[in-house]
């Protein structure tokens, strides 16, 4: 069985931070297949108003995410956890196919199995319209470095 700590019950906020960030990294990857590994087979996810269950309908989910919003950028911050359960807020900016840019806020409810997989994920995300001179995230594509501020440095 695939493990993917830290595992819960996470009992530190170093823990439940460092597994934080570890989704973070992978979702700017931008690898339907390598992100859809973090979640159960039969994870069941609300993103916004769609609903998805398993690995695959996840997988093809990031797959038409990732073709419409381009030049993807994410930070994710630690909002609060108990047990096996996290409360996540985030914001990522990108771009559409006309080249308009947009900065996505949201909060998501993670609650994981004993392995550290993924099995319920329920996200809200809103969608405002910036300029490009508005961005904030200004890093290669690819993980975020160290020392790129995160959102309560940028006040976001």
């Amino acid at each position: 069985m695939l493990e993917r700590p830290p595992l819960p019950p996470f009992t530190t906020a170093e823990d439940a931070a460092r597994k934080v960030r570890l989704a973070e990294d992978a979702w700017n990857t931008r690898d339907p297949a390598f992100v859809a590994t973090a979640y159960t087979s039969d994870s069941a996810w609300r993103n916004r108003t769609e609903i998805l269950a398993g690995r695959a309908a996840i997988t093809a989910f990031l797959e038409r995410k990732w073709s419409a919003e381009r030049q993807y950028r994410l930070i994710k911050e630690l909002w609060g956890y108990h047990g096996n359960r996290m409360a996540v807020r985030f914001a990522y900016e990108w771009h559409d196919a006309a080249g308009a840019w947009f900065r996505s806020y949201g909060n998501e409810l993670w609650e994981f199995d004993e392995h550290g997989l993924m099995r319920r994920r329920i996200a809200s995300i809103n969608d405002l319209a910036i300029t490009e001179r508005e961005r904030r995230f200004h890093w290669p594509l690819g993980r975020r470095p160290d020392d790129h501020a995160g959102l309560t440095e940028l006040d976001l």
